[in-house]
C-alpha cells in the first residue's frame, strides 16, 4: 500500500495556503485526501477523522488552521500518527495566535509546526517522515534538495552579472 497523507483544513478559505502543499505531494507521488473540519464548529468530525486515520491507511496528518487554531492539537490528541500543524494568517493577530495555539502543546500531544502559512513545508516534512522507509521517495527528496541548491546558485550568478554591469 502506498503512502497517504490526511490534510485537514479548518476552512476551505485555507486553500491558498495549502495549494503548494497539494502540488508538492503530487510532485512526490504521495497520495493525499483533503477535508474541512473545525476543532470548534465540528469537533466530532475532527475527532473521527483523527481516530480513523490510521485504519483508513493514512501515515501522516497535516492540520491547517487560523485564529485559535486548535485543530492540530485536537487531531494529535486523538491519534498516534504524526501531526504537522500549519498556522494560517488571519484575524487581528495576523497568524501569531494560530502559531502559538499550534506550537504550544502539552506534554504527550506534540504537533510538529511549520511557519505561518507554511503549507509547502508541511508537505516536505510529511514526505521526509514517509521517506524514512521509502527509498524511492527518499531519492525524490534528495533531487528536490539539489534543485533548491541549483536555484540559489542561479540567483547568485544573476546577482554577479548585475553587479558587473554597474
Amino acid at each position: 500500500m502506498g503512502k497517504k497523507v490526511l490534510i485537514v483544513m479548518g476552512s476551505d478559505s485555507d486553500f491558498p495556503v495549502m495549494e503548494g502543499c497539494f502540488k508538492l505531494l503530487n510532485k512526490f507521488g504521495v497520495e493525499f485526501e483533503a477535508r474541512v473540519a473545525s476543532a470548534h464548529r465540528t469537533p466530532d468530525k475532527a475527532i473521527t477523522l483523527a481516530r480513523t486515520a490510521k485504519e483508513n491507511g493514512f501515515d501522516v496528518i497535516i492540520a491547517a488552521a487560523g485564529l485559535a487554531a486548535h485543530l492540530g492539537g485536537v487531531l494529535a490528541a486523538n491519534t498516534i500518527l504524526p501531526v504537522i500543524g500549519v498556522p494560517c494568517k488571519g484575524g487581528a493577530l495576523n497568524g501569531v495566535d494560530a502559531l502559538y495555539a499550534t506550537v504550544q502543546m502539552p506534554t504527550g500531544i506534540p504537533v510538529a509546526t511549520v511557519a505561518i502559512d507554511g503549507g509547502s513545508n508541511a508537505a516536505i516534512l510529511a514526505c521526509q517522515i514517509l521517506a524514512l522507509n521509502d527509498e524511492e521517495l527518499s531519492s525524490k527528496l534528495s533531487e528536490y534538495k539539489k534543485s533548491l541548491e541549483a536555484s540559489v546558485e542561479e540567483r547568485d550568478a544573476r546577482l554577479q552579472a548585475k553587479i558587473s554591469e554597474l
